[in-house]
Protein backbone atom coordinates (compact mmCIF):
# COMPACT_ATOMS: atom_id res chain seq x y z
CA UNK A 1 0.00 0.00 0.00
CA UNK A 2 1.22 3.35 -1.02
CA UNK A 3 2.54 5.86 2.22
CA UNK A 4 -0.32 8.66 2.95
CA UNK A 5 0.01 11.64 1.36
CA UNK A 6 3.11 13.48 2.29
CA UNK A 7 1.80 17.02 1.39
CA UNK A 8 -0.82 16.13 4.41
CA UNK A 9 1.85 15.22 7.30
CA UNK A 10 4.31 17.87 5.97
CA UNK A 11 1.05 20.49 6.31
CA UNK A 12 0.66 19.22 9.91
CA UNK A 13 3.92 20.03 10.74
CA UNK A 14 4.50 23.46 9.63
CA UNK A 15 0.86 23.99 11.84
CA UNK A 16 -1.64 26.42 11.05
CA UNK A 17 -0.72 30.22 10.70
CA UNK A 18 -3.20 32.53 12.80
CA UNK A 19 -4.82 34.53 9.89
CA UNK A 20 -6.11 30.64 9.04
CA UNK A 21 -6.85 29.75 12.47
CA UNK A 22 -10.61 31.00 12.30
CA UNK A 23 -11.13 29.31 9.08
CA UNK A 24 -9.57 26.01 10.46
CA UNK A 25 -11.87 25.85 13.64
CA UNK A 26 -15.11 27.14 11.52
CA UNK A 27 -14.22 23.74 9.41
CA UNK A 28 -13.80 21.69 12.13
CA UNK A 29 -17.28 23.21 13.97
CA UNK A 30 -18.99 22.11 10.63
CA UNK A 31 -17.33 18.72 11.06
CA UNK A 32 -18.77 18.16 14.49
CA UNK A 33 -22.18 19.66 13.77
CA UNK A 34 -22.77 17.43 10.96
CA UNK A 35 -21.62 14.01 12.83
CA UNK A 36 -24.01 15.14 15.53
CA UNK A 37 -26.64 15.33 13.29
CA UNK A 38 -25.90 12.07 11.36
CA UNK A 39 -24.99 9.88 13.99
CA UNK A 40 -26.66 11.88 17.76
CA UNK A 41 -24.63 13.84 19.59
CA UNK A 42 -23.26 11.21 22.17
CA UNK A 43 -19.35 10.73 21.08
CA UNK A 44 -19.61 7.21 22.90
CA UNK A 45 -21.71 6.01 20.85
CA UNK A 46 -21.08 8.10 17.51
CA UNK A 47 -17.52 6.77 16.09
CA UNK A 48 -17.46 10.19 13.75
CA UNK A 49 -18.24 12.60 16.20
CA UNK A 50 -15.71 10.90 17.87
CA UNK A 51 -12.80 11.39 15.94
CA UNK A 52 -14.01 14.95 15.02
CA UNK A 53 -14.10 16.00 18.09
CA UNK A 54 -10.33 14.36 18.92
CA UNK A 55 -9.31 16.39 16.03
CA UNK A 56 -10.75 19.28 17.24
CA UNK A 57 -8.99 18.93 20.47
CA UNK A 58 -5.80 18.54 18.85
CA UNK A 59 -6.35 21.26 17.08
CA UNK A 60 -6.62 23.77 20.03
CA UNK A 61 -10.53 24.70 19.85
CA UNK A 62 -12.29 24.95 23.34
CA UNK A 63 -14.50 22.68 24.91
CA UNK A 64 -17.09 25.29 24.53
CA UNK A 65 -16.70 25.79 21.30
CA UNK A 66 -17.27 21.73 20.49
CA UNK A 67 -20.23 21.95 22.66
CA UNK A 68 -21.83 24.58 20.56
CA UNK A 69 -20.86 22.82 17.33
CA UNK A 70 -22.40 19.48 18.88
CA UNK A 71 -25.60 20.87 19.99
CA UNK A 72 -25.98 22.43 16.83
CA UNK A 73 -26.10 19.45 15.35
CA UNK A 74 -28.16 17.72 17.97
CA UNK A 75 -31.48 19.81 16.78
CA UNK A 76 -30.49 23.60 18.44
CA UNK A 77 -30.37 25.43 16.05
CA UNK A 78 -31.57 25.01 11.80
CA UNK A 79 -27.53 25.95 10.30
CA UNK A 80 -26.95 22.14 10.73
CA UNK A 81 -29.80 21.44 8.13
CA UNK A 82 -28.06 23.89 5.65
CA UNK A 83 -25.12 22.23 5.44
CA UNK A 84 -24.74 19.27 2.76
CA UNK A 85 -21.76 16.70 2.04
CA UNK A 86 -20.48 16.72 -1.50
CA UNK A 87 -17.69 15.09 -3.34
CA UNK A 88 -15.59 16.33 -6.24
CA UNK A 89 -13.35 14.85 -8.47
CA UNK A 90 -10.87 16.66 -11.26
CA UNK A 91 -7.12 16.42 -12.28
CA UNK A 92 -4.84 18.77 -11.20
CA UNK A 93 -1.32 19.68 -13.57
CA UNK A 94 0.43 16.29 -14.56
CA UNK A 95 -2.58 14.78 -14.83
CA UNK A 96 -2.71 14.10 -11.00
CA UNK A 97 -6.13 13.01 -9.62
CA UNK A 98 -7.74 15.29 -7.04
CA UNK A 99 -10.32 14.69 -4.56
CA UNK A 100 -12.74 17.25 -2.63
CA UNK A 101 -14.93 16.68 0.15
CA UNK A 102 -16.55 19.82 1.07
CA UNK A 103 -19.14 20.78 3.34
CA UNK A 104 -21.74 23.60 2.02
CA UNK A 105 -24.90 25.40 2.44
CA UNK A 106 -24.63 26.37 -1.36
CA UNK A 107 -23.78 23.48 -3.86
CA UNK A 108 -23.64 26.20 -6.89
CA UNK A 109 -21.45 28.56 -5.29
CA UNK A 110 -19.38 25.09 -4.05
CA UNK A 111 -19.21 24.24 -8.08
CA UNK A 112 -18.03 27.61 -9.30
CA UNK A 113 -15.35 28.21 -6.46
CA UNK A 114 -13.75 24.93 -7.38
CA UNK A 115 -14.08 24.79 -11.13
CA UNK A 116 -12.61 28.65 -10.88
CA UNK A 117 -9.76 27.69 -8.86
CA UNK A 118 -8.94 24.09 -10.62
CA UNK A 119 -8.66 26.30 -13.86
CA UNK A 120 -6.59 28.77 -12.81
CA UNK A 121 -4.30 26.48 -10.76
CA UNK A 122 -3.95 24.38 -14.41
CA UNK A 123 -6.53 21.41 -13.44
CA UNK A 124 -9.81 21.00 -14.46
CA UNK A 125 -13.58 19.73 -12.62
CA UNK A 126 -14.27 16.03 -13.82
CA UNK A 127 -17.22 14.33 -13.59
CA UNK A 128 -18.44 12.62 -10.96
CA UNK A 129 -16.12 8.97 -10.50
CA UNK A 130 -13.33 10.11 -13.01
CA UNK A 131 -10.86 9.18 -10.61
CA UNK A 132 -12.31 7.76 -7.56
CA UNK A 133 -11.09 4.28 -8.83
CA UNK A 134 -7.64 5.41 -8.59
CA UNK A 135 -7.90 5.65 -4.58
CA UNK A 136 -9.32 3.14 -1.77
CA UNK A 137 -11.17 4.30 0.85
CA UNK A 138 -9.40 3.31 4.41
CA UNK A 139 -8.75 4.63 8.19
CA UNK A 140 -5.76 5.95 8.76
CA UNK A 141 -3.87 6.43 12.00
CA UNK A 142 -0.43 8.12 12.24
CA UNK A 143 1.82 7.12 15.73
CA UNK A 144 4.83 9.64 16.37
CA UNK A 145 7.27 6.92 18.03
CA UNK A 146 9.37 8.74 20.30
CA UNK A 147 11.68 5.99 22.76
CA UNK A 148 9.40 2.58 21.70
CA UNK A 149 10.67 0.61 18.85
CA UNK A 150 8.36 1.09 15.72
CA UNK A 151 8.16 -2.54 14.81
CA UNK A 152 6.46 -3.25 18.09
CA UNK A 153 3.82 -0.60 18.05
CA UNK A 154 3.36 -2.14 14.11
CA UNK A 155 3.04 -5.62 15.31
CA UNK A 156 0.63 -4.18 18.25
CA UNK A 157 -1.33 -1.98 15.13
CA UNK A 158 -2.02 -5.63 13.50
CA UNK A 159 -2.91 -7.54 16.64
CA UNK A 160 -5.86 -4.57 16.73
CA UNK A 161 -7.36 -5.07 14.11
CA UNK A 162 -4.80 -3.00 11.11
CA UNK A 163 -5.37 -4.17 7.90
CA UNK A 164 -1.49 -2.63 7.17
CA UNK A 165 1.21 -1.11 8.54
CA UNK A 166 4.17 0.96 7.45
CA UNK A 167 7.10 2.54 9.10
CA UNK A 168 9.26 5.37 8.07
CA UNK A 169 11.66 7.00 10.22
CA UNK A 170 10.13 7.50 13.95
CA UNK A 171 6.63 7.59 12.47
CA UNK A 172 4.25 4.33 12.25
CA UNK A 173 1.25 4.98 9.39
CA UNK A 174 -1.35 2.24 10.53
CA UNK A 175 -4.36 1.39 7.45
CA UNK A 176 -7.75 0.02 8.80
CA UNK A 177 -10.89 -0.45 6.89
CA UNK A 178 -12.79 2.27 7.15
CA UNK A 179 -15.31 0.86 10.09
CA UNK A 180 -12.22 -0.54 12.13
CA UNK A 181 -10.53 2.87 12.39
CA UNK A 182 -11.98 3.79 15.75
CA UNK A 183 -11.88 0.43 17.09
CA UNK A 184 -7.83 0.38 16.03
CA UNK A 185 -7.28 3.65 17.58
CA UNK A 186 -8.94 3.25 21.08
CA UNK A 187 -7.03 -0.20 21.25
CA UNK A 188 -3.86 1.35 20.59
CA UNK A 189 -4.67 4.14 23.04
CA UNK A 190 -5.80 1.94 25.68
CA UNK A 191 -1.72 -0.12 25.61
CA UNK A 192 -0.55 3.66 25.73
CA UNK A 193 -0.04 4.21 22.25
CA UNK A 194 -1.26 8.13 21.14
CA UNK A 195 -2.43 8.73 17.96
CA UNK A 196 -0.43 12.00 16.56
CA UNK A 197 -4.26 12.13 14.14
CA UNK A 198 -6.79 9.31 13.19
CA UNK A 199 -8.83 10.23 9.85
CA UNK A 200 -10.96 8.57 7.31
CA UNK A 201 -8.87 8.60 3.64
CA UNK A 202 -8.57 8.03 0.41
CA UNK A 203 -5.34 6.23 -0.51
CA UNK A 204 -4.38 6.48 -3.90
CA UNK A 205 -3.57 2.85 -5.51
CA UNK A 206 -0.31 4.24 -7.37
CA UNK A 207 1.45 7.63 -6.71
CA UNK A 208 1.84 9.98 -9.96
CA UNK A 209 5.72 10.94 -9.55
CA UNK A 210 6.35 14.94 -10.46
CA UNK A 211 9.07 16.66 -11.73
CA UNK A 212 10.23 20.01 -9.98
CA UNK A 213 8.15 22.57 -11.58
CA UNK A 214 4.88 20.49 -12.15
CA UNK A 215 5.09 19.78 -8.33
CA UNK A 216 5.18 23.44 -7.45
CA UNK A 217 1.69 24.05 -9.36
CA UNK A 218 -0.03 20.86 -7.80
CA UNK A 219 0.97 22.58 -4.45
CA UNK A 220 -0.40 25.98 -4.78
CA UNK A 221 -3.11 24.32 -6.33
CA UNK A 222 -4.05 22.43 -3.30
CA UNK A 223 -2.88 25.12 -1.07
CA UNK A 224 -5.74 27.61 -2.96
CA UNK A 225 -8.50 24.53 -2.65
CA UNK A 226 -7.84 23.81 0.85
CA UNK A 227 -8.14 27.88 1.06
CA UNK A 228 -12.10 27.60 -0.42
CA UNK A 229 -14.44 27.95 2.60
CA UNK A 230 -16.67 25.12 1.72
CA UNK A 231 -13.74 22.55 1.62
CA UNK A 232 -12.98 20.08 4.34
CA UNK A 233 -10.40 17.73 2.74
CA UNK A 234 -8.12 17.01 -0.39
CA UNK A 235 -7.34 13.55 -1.34
CA UNK A 236 -4.45 13.34 -4.17
CA UNK A 237 -1.87 11.03 -6.06
CA UNK A 238 0.44 13.20 -6.09
CA UNK A 239 4.28 11.95 -5.54
CA UNK A 240 6.34 15.20 -4.61
CA UNK A 241 10.42 15.41 -4.82
CA UNK A 242 12.04 15.80 -1.18
CA UNK A 243 13.20 18.87 -2.66
CA UNK A 244 9.78 20.85 -3.26
CA UNK A 245 8.53 19.62 0.00
CA UNK A 246 11.12 20.54 2.29
CA UNK A 247 11.14 24.30 0.31
CA UNK A 248 7.38 23.76 1.31
CA UNK A 249 8.22 23.19 4.75
CA UNK A 250 10.22 26.05 5.32
CA UNK A 251 7.76 28.95 4.32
Amino acid sequence: MGGHSHWSQVKRQKGVSDSKRGQLFTKLAREITVAAREGGGDPDMNPRLRLAIEKARQGNMTLDTIERAVKRGSGAGDDAAQLLEARFEGYGPGGVAIIIDVLTDNRNRSVSDLRTTLTRGGGSLGEAGCVAWLFDSKGVITLEVDEQDPEEIALLAIDAGAEDVRVEDRRVEVYTAPADLDKVRRSLGEQGIAAASAELSMIPKNNVPLEEKTAVQVLKLLDQLEDLDDVQRIYSNAEFPDAVLLEYASR
